[in-house]
């Protein structure tokens, strides 16, 4: 089958985590792993989904690199199509993702999404994967350490790596003095080196870069709204 195929996220059934852990696998030989970003960027999006009951919300926001200003932003309710299954949770995040940013107007250098790249058991994770689909540039954002290890404790402005079975997958990244860290690994299309290098540059009075934290807000704000207008 080809990667058109691979890249369908719904479920069938034949499917088996065995089977969606195999495409993974496949998809993740697929990443590119050298530097796409232009030089000059002008555009970062933040990717962020939210859930409530059967739905989730998938939410993008634009940002002004320079300036880290928002430009635009998007938001899209779908019917949640895929179960919770740990280290498949692309499977179940891309369409509302998709979703919004196919809505955009802007069209954004690069992405950064909240959640794995490569930095994943199975070299796919929720930035990778969405990077394949948009055929784009993708950072894998994660707030937690899904696999890998960081063999010593990073500081303020720092990158540390973060190695599985003797191979650097991401990086440890200690963006503000006093808080965890997050952790970074390439999506697609992107250098991890101009990755971190582009998370830190989008990090401002907070933890996690602007663009996801806009995304996040904006995620769970037409959730609430959702919410309120079930009631």
């Amino acid at each position: 089958m080809g990667l058109k195929w691979e890249l369908q996220i719904k479920l069938s059934p034949k499917f088996s985590v065995k089977k969606a852990h195999q495409m993974q696998r496949r998809l993740s030989k697929k990443l590119l792993f050298e530097d796409t970003v232009p030089e000059t960027v002008d555009y970062v999006a933040g990717v962020d989904v939210a859930y409530l009951k059967d739905s989730s919300v998938g939410a993008v926001a634009v940002l002004d690199f320079s300036t880290l200003s928002p430009v635009e932003f998007q938001v899209a309710q779908v019917k949640t199509c895929f179960p919770y299954v740990p280290t498949l949770l692309s499977f179940r995040e891309i369409p509302p993702a998709y979703s919004a940013i196919r809505m955009l107007h802007i069209k954004p250098d690069v992405f950064l999404v909240d959640g794995q790249g490569f930095a994943h058991p199975y070299g796919l994770g929720f930035a990778s994967h969405l990077g394949l689909i948009l055929d784009k540039p993708t950072v894998g954002v994660a707030k937690s350490l899904l696999c890998g290890k960081v063999e010593q404790v990073g500081e303020s402005g720092r990158v540390t790596p973060l190695k599985d079975k003797g191979e650097v997958i991401g990086a440890e990244v200690v963006t503000k003095q006093g808080t965890k860290p997050v952790y970074v690994s390439v999506g697609h299309k992107v250098s991890l080196k101009r990755a971190t290098e582009i998370v830190m540059e989008c990090t401002g009075k907070y933890r996690l870069p602007e663009p996801i934290r806009r995304a996040h807000i904006i995620a769970s704000e037409e959730k609430r709204r959702l919410e309120k207008s079930i009631l």
